[in-house]
């Protein structure tokens, strides 16, 4: 757990920033939040660049970004990481990360979710080793 400038740890900005998004997105966040650490319980949560949450695991497995309209959630090396039931929509022009884009009312499914977080956590594994 790494603190922040203002001493709050990251997990506590992470849920202060939930808390004061009071409407789907909060609860679109919280909830992908909770499947993130149900697919890897040793993830680390981050603070970075200015308020985007991070979840980390020998490396960045992803982003959560909030914006009007959108919760994106976007991981770092999205394009190497099989995505078998097509969550990724968005970012998919580059060469390094693809990112999920919810939108209001839109549920992503919870097991294909999971297994994209633990094939993120096992490819920064293997890169960590590569180091």
């Amino acid at each position: 757990m790494k603190k922040s400038d203002a001493g709050q740890s990251a997990p506590e900005l992470i849920s202060k920033r939930i808390a004061e998004l009071e409407d789907w997105r909060g609860k679109t966040l919280g909830r992908m939040r909770r499947l993130i650490k149900q697919a890897d319980p040793d993830v680390v949560e981050e603070w970075k660049w200015r308020g985007v949450p991070v979840w980390s695991h020998n490396g960045i497995v992803c982003t959560g970004e909030t914006y009007k309209s959108v919760v994106k959630l976007t991981f770092a090396r999205g394009a190497t990481i099989p995505d078998p039931s097509g969550l990724f929509n968005s970012s998919l022009e580059g060469n390094t990360r693809r990112a999920i884009d919810i939108h209001e009312g839109e549920q992503v499914d919870a097991s294909a979710f999971k297994a994209l977080v633990k094939a993120a956590v096992a490819q920064n594994a293997q890169a960590a080793k590569k180091r």
